[in-house]
């Protein structure tokens, strides 16, 4: 039965040829740029989510402010300091704590040979500090346990004091000078797409080990200190255990949260989420609209094929056709016109996306020309599975119309209409 529908629905297509591709062009249109605006919404989500993750995964960044409580008979406006022992309180006392880094930065000038950056931040971290930050090496290592325990002049890289110091020279194992003092660069970093930083960003940052930064400048008390969860749903627990640690030392109320000022991913997260999926809908909806215009036209031309097969339909009821048949007959024209349509969108949409390749977006804004700012439109198998589940609801609704249409006719009349 379903097989024979389609088949008289391929012969009714075939009988009106031009009218058939003239109306399914609306739905190639449609659907390609249904699949085309998932495909570009996909990759400006993927890229804004990796800009914040450069950041870190799951990190919380803690800036000592002033006490506003007085507990104890303290006085508030007391200044907070965090050092070493700060530290060791809370690998103590909150287990909810993954990592836990002192961080402390100055700009003493960092040069090689003739060439000098006076403006590059200089942080002095742990060797935990690149996990939690996510500072990945291009080439050589990242700061170990050993640089850190044995006080090494030792430096790290960020992509564009590299490119400003070395040109397109290989940086590992050449000596630099920072701040009049030597140290041997042990790696480097790629440009990094980062969209949130503090102090300066990745790219113009210099890091060496915590203990090294103190033949610098005093390191006894830390600018900030950086710490990461055990896991991101516990952010929160976690910044209130650091809070009470340091409360605890530093004798201040654990609840006095304007002592120290935390920011981690919990509080970006919303935003990125608005602003991503937001857009993904945005051009999904608008995507769909314009589907939603060729599904008028198909039905359209539906209601004028009906008109036209009034005495077919009333002799194919007279033969005994029941209402439903002539529903799915026309039902089914429709869905054959909007699937061919969908298929040959989607090659069309493919072979787009292959001419189109890349689509600047954060390339040119970090100077960074090797496109993983970029968008590129990839057509998946979920946005082909997503554009034809759009599809298919469009043709449903347009098919839907002209069958309920038909189907209503009166035999009787239907076999007198001239």
């Amino acid at each position: 039965m379903l097989t024979e529908i389609i088949r008289e629905a391929w012969i009714a297509l075939k009988r009106n040829y031009t009218r058939s591709m003239l109306t399914m062009l609306g739905i190639v249109w449609g659907i390609a740029t249904v699949t085309l605006l998932i495909a570009y919404g996909s990759s400006f989500r993927r890229i804004l989510v990796n800009g914040f993750d450069a950041f870190g995964k799951s990190v919380v960044i803690c800036w000592p402010q002033q006490t506003s409580e007085q507990p104890g008979g303290q006085r508030a406006g007391k200044k907070v300091l965090l050092e070493r022992a700060d530290l060791e309180m809370i690998k103590q006392d909150a287990p909810l704590v993954k990592h836990a880094c002192l961080e402390t930065v100055r700009r003493p000038g960092v040069s090689y040979g003739d060439r000098m950056v006076g403006t590059a931040a200089v942080r002095g971290v742990c060797p935990e500090y690149g996990e939690m930050r996510n500072e990945v090496p291009s080439e050589g290592r990242w700061l170990s346990a050993g640089d850190e325990l044995e006080r090494r002049r030792v430096a790290f890289l960020g992509g564009r004091i590299r490119e400003q110091l070395f040109s397109g020279r290989p940086a590992v194992g050449e000596t630099i000078q920072i701040g009049g003092v030597r140290f041997t660069v042990v790696g480097v970093m790629a440009r990094k797409i980062q969209l949130s930083n503090y102090f300066s960003s990745d790219d113009e940052s210099v890091w060496i080990p915590y203990s090294a930064a103190g033949d610098l400048w005093n390191t006894r008390y830390a600018a900030v200190m950086v710490f990461e969860p055990i896991a991101p749903q516990f952010e929160k627990k976690a910044m209130a255990q650091v809070l009470a640690a340091i409360a605890t030392r530093q004798q201040f109320s654990p609840t006095d949260k304007k002592a120290i000022q935390m920011f981690g991913r919990d509080e970006f997260r919303p935003v990125i989420d608005a602003l991503t999926i937001g857009l993904q809908v945005l051009l999904t909806f608008i995507g769909t609209l314009t589907l939603g215009i060729g599904g008028v036209g198909v039905m359209n031309i539906m209601l004028v094929s009906v008109d036209e097969r009034i005495r077919e339909i009333g002799l194919r009821r007279a033969l005994g056709a029941r209402k439903r048949h002539i529903k799915l007959q026309f039902l089914a024209e429709t869905l054959l016109i909007m699937l061919l349509g969908g298929a040959i969108g989607v090659l069309l949409s493919y072979a787009i996306a292959a001419a189109v390749g890349t689509l600047p977006l954060m390339g040119p804004l970090f100077e960074d020309d090797s496109g993983k700012g970029d968008i590129h439109l990839k057509i998946s198998l979920m946005t082909v599975m997503l554009s034809t589940l759009v599809l298919l609801v469009v043709g449903v609704i347009s098919g839907l119309v002209p069958a309920l249409r038909a189907s209503k006719l009166d035999p009787v009349e239907a076999l007198r209409y001239e």
